[in-house]
């Protein structure tokens, strides 16, 4: 550990040794390592199921999928000589023995894989988020709460539970209430600070009883199995066979790779969202660099939101419950923390989002307060930050969220208004804000970026679709997701023109044609908890990187055209 000493700065780095096998770059395929077939009794050669191979004493997966012959194939650059474990994801079905495969440099080794049906007991074990919300019986409103408990567990935790509707109302949703939002069942944590039931009167307890209801209408509190049939989504097919994915393991259950940003050297670097630490990963040798984050309020909760690069490929950070912005010094490897000032440094405080992509133009760094529906500016050579509250007139009743902000080319501020179903506006000179309402409610409006045109690209969460703000024209454009509750969480746009988005429901990533209107459904390897996306423009195709927040991994995925 070597320690480093800074103005409003600490750094201790930790070094996490995974080079035990090392993934090599995916070059063009002039040879294969692992090839074979996958079939069934019920279906014949099977399309669209996921092989994913794992080298002994490894700390990454690489992941094929089926074409429409039932035939998979794993470069030879992807794999190694070594003994390699084998495992599928394909809903309903299961292998009928154990998988494993010896890889050698001589000639490809051969795999092939026969499944066979499952019943509703093992099924239960394979559902996405996505598909326990269209089985489950009740009105969509019903459904959409539950798209505020994944953000730390799974449906299926609820679905198995035994708990009556008195239980969730007094009990349940009181306490799950007061974590915050940065938890996971192996690492609660509580909130300091907790709006008070009096700020809605009667009206969120009514909410709760109402929830409380639809849950233990849903779970297992009536008897030993559900009521309702267990739906499946259609495996992949097409384009979204066409494809490589890697997943790389972090050093503890417990990190949470929130947001997962790839610099010009091609490390990939991760806000951890639960712990006090922020992190590198050297793709090449699948080995990862910890660094200390310094602790500014003792108690509260610990963790990091969002990431992103500026021109100098310097890394900032939201420290959330702590009360700053971060700047890590990608080169020096030092952090410089940015306090709010006092009077907004309360304990609602929770600076979440922090945005220096168009700094370079005024010297400023854009961020907002989550706690009180604020955006901040930082004045990098000064460190003075000023705040704006764009709702401070807001009537009685009116509820705000600021979710995300994002810098135009002349770092103007746009954000999106989570609560209201807005795109805001804050003119860098003026200070003006201007609100722009979502054309369709309820949008849900979270996270996105500027594109090249200045155009904002973000997911609409409640609404299920992507949706872009012209700011030249001022007008809106939308596209549905294909899928129900995919509930996209951020969009990215590729070089190419396509919009990229995932989110924490289905366990899917989507891939946007604007043009055509065509969304290709790419299914990942395991249970995946997406937040931001993230495109790295410097590879042909392009390649798609994220964080899975509740998996302590960082999954890569490469299209193959």
């Amino acid at each position: 550990m070597r320690i480093h000493g800074k103005w409003l700065a600490t750094t201790a780095i930790l070094t996490v040794g995974f080079a035990l096998s090392q993934p090599p770059a995916l070059h063009a395929q002039a040879g294969v390592a692992l090839t074979g077939q996958v079939s069934s009794q019920e279906e014949g050669a099977m399309e669209g199921v996921l092989v994913s191979a794992r080298k002994t004493g490894a700390s990454f997966t690489v992941t094929v999928v089926s074409d429409d012959k039932g035939h998979f194939s794993f470069p030879a650059a992807k794999l190694e000589p070594g003994h390699y474990t084998l495992t599928i994801r394909a809903a309903g079905y299961e292998p009928q023995g154990a998988l494993a495969a010896d890889v050698s440099a001589d000639k490809p080794a051969s795999a092939d894989i026969a499944l066979h049906k499952i019943g509703t007991k093992q099924l239960s074990t394979q559902l996405s988020n996505g598909e326990w919300m269209m089985s489950v019986p009740g009105s969509d409103q019903q459904k959409m709460t539950l798209t505020n408990c994944v953000s730390c567990h799974t449906v299926e935790r609820i679905v198995r539970s035994t708990h009556d509707a008195n239980e969730f109302a007094n009990d349940i949703l009181p306490r799950m209430g007061s974590y915050a939002n940065q938890s996971m069942p192996i690492h609660p944590q509580r909130r300091q600070a907790e709006r008070l039931l009096e700020e809605r009167g009667d009206q969120r307890k009514q909410a709760q009883q109402a929830m409380a209801k639809f849950l233990a209408s849903i779970n297992l509190s009536q008897g030993d199995t559900w009521s309702y049939e267990l739906k499946t989504l259609p495996r992949p097919k097409g384009r979204a066979t066409r494809v490589i994915m890697t997943e790389y393991d972090l050093p503890r259950a417990t990190a949470e790779p929130h947001d997962v940003v790839v610099d010009r050297q091609g490390n990939a670097w991760y806000s951890n969202f639960g712990e006090q630490t922020f992190g590198k990963l050297d793709p090449k040798s699948g080995h990862v660099t910890e660094f200390a984050v310094p602790e500014l309020k003792k108690g509260w909760p610990t963790g990091m939101l969002g990431l992103r690069a500026d021109k100098d490929d310097n890394m900032w950070i939201g420290m959330m419950y702590q009360g700053a912005m971060a700047k890590f010094d990608t080169k020096a490897e030092k952090f410089q923390i940015f306090n709010l000032p006092p009077e907004m440094n309360k304990d609602m405080a929770q600076v979440n989002m922090v945005r220096a992509e168009s700094a370079a133009v005024d010297g400023k760094v854009w961020s907002q307060n989550n706690g009180f529906a604020a955006v901040h500016r930082l004045d990098i050579a000064s460190g003075a930050i000023e705040t704006i509250a764009p709702f401070k007139n807001a009537g009685v009743g009116e509820n705000h969220n600021i979710y995300d902000i994002i810098p135009d080319s002349k770092n103007n501020v746009y954000f999106t208004d989570i609560a209201a179903d807005y795109i805001g506006r804050v003119d860098a000179k003026t200070a003006e804000v201007k609100l722009y309402p979502m054309p369709t409610k309820p949008a849900g409006p979270r996270r996105g970026m500027m594109d090249s045109q200045d155009r904002v690209w973000f997911g609409e969460y409640r609404g299920n679709k992507i949706g872009m703000f012209d700011t030249k024209s001022e007008k809106f454009q939308e596209w549905t997701m294909p899928t129900p509750w995919s509930a996209p969480y951020d969009v990215t746009v590729d070089k190419n023109g396509e919009a990229w988005t995932a989110s924490m429901i289905n366990d899917q990533v989507d891939r946007l044609d604007p043009k055509t209107g065509k969304v290709t459904e790419y299914l990942l390897p395991r249970e995946t908890n997406v937040r931001r996306v993230f495109v790295d423009n410097s590879t042909s195709p392009v390649t798609f990187w994220v964080g899975n927040n509740h998996r302590a991994a960082i999954v890569k995925l490469e299209p193959l055209d």
